[in-house]
Parts: C-alpha cells; sequence; structure tokens
C-alpha cells in the first residue's frame, strides 16, 4: 500500500456555483465603475441565495451570493443617489438659466 487509505481521504469540498461568483464579479464592477450593472448583481445574488436555500445550489455559495447582493443594493443604491443628483442639479442649472435669461 502506499500509504493513503480510502478512508482518510477528505470528501471533495463544495466549490460555489458559477452564478454566485458571476454576481459578485457585477457587484464589484457595478459598484466600482459601470453601476448598470449593479441591479443585475442583486437580482443574481438574490436568485442564487433562493437556489441555495433550495437545495438546487451548493451551499458553499452563500457567502459569495450574499455579498454579491449586498453589492448590488449598494450600487443600485448608488445609481439612485446619482441620478438625483444630476436631475437636482441639473435643474437648478436650467432654473438658473431660465432667470438669467429673463433678467
Amino acid at each position: 500500500m502506499n500509504g493513503s487509505d480510502a478512508s482518510t481521504v477528505p470528501p471533495p469540498a463544495d466549490k460555489a456555483s458559477s452564478q454566485a461568483v458571476t454576481a459578485l464579479i457585477l457587484g464589484v464592477l457595478g459598484l466600482a465603475c459601470c453601476q448598470l450593472l449593479s441591479p443585475i448583481a442583486w437580482f443574481l445574488g438574490r436568485q442564487e441565495l433562493l437556489a441555495i436555500r433550495e437545495g438546487r445550489s451548493p451551499a458553499a455559495g452563500e457567502p459569495i451570493a450574499s455579498v454579491a447582493r449586498a453589492l448590488g443594493i449598494a450600487g443600485t443604491i448608488l445609481i439612485f443617489l446619482i441620478i438625483a443628483w444630476i436631475v437636482f442639479f441639473g435643474g437648478l442649472a436650467f432654473l438658473s438659466a431660465l432667470a438669467n435669461h429673463h433678467s
């Protein structure tokens, strides 16, 4: 015998699903540079968490999917803050230009 016994070999560890990893990548990209990816990361992370709870995906992906969902939520909030900023200051600029035009 070569010193390894089949009973001492640990079972292979579950790996996170590709959807969990994809959601995480989209979440990071969505928060860092392309906020339009954030809602997709949020959706994919949520779907993956549901699949894990239903036993359709490996449980090893739960932390990854949770982080992806959180990043997706944060990026989506950032989208709305950016839109509000543009609308608010764009609206102020428009009103200021309108007031200066009539003066």
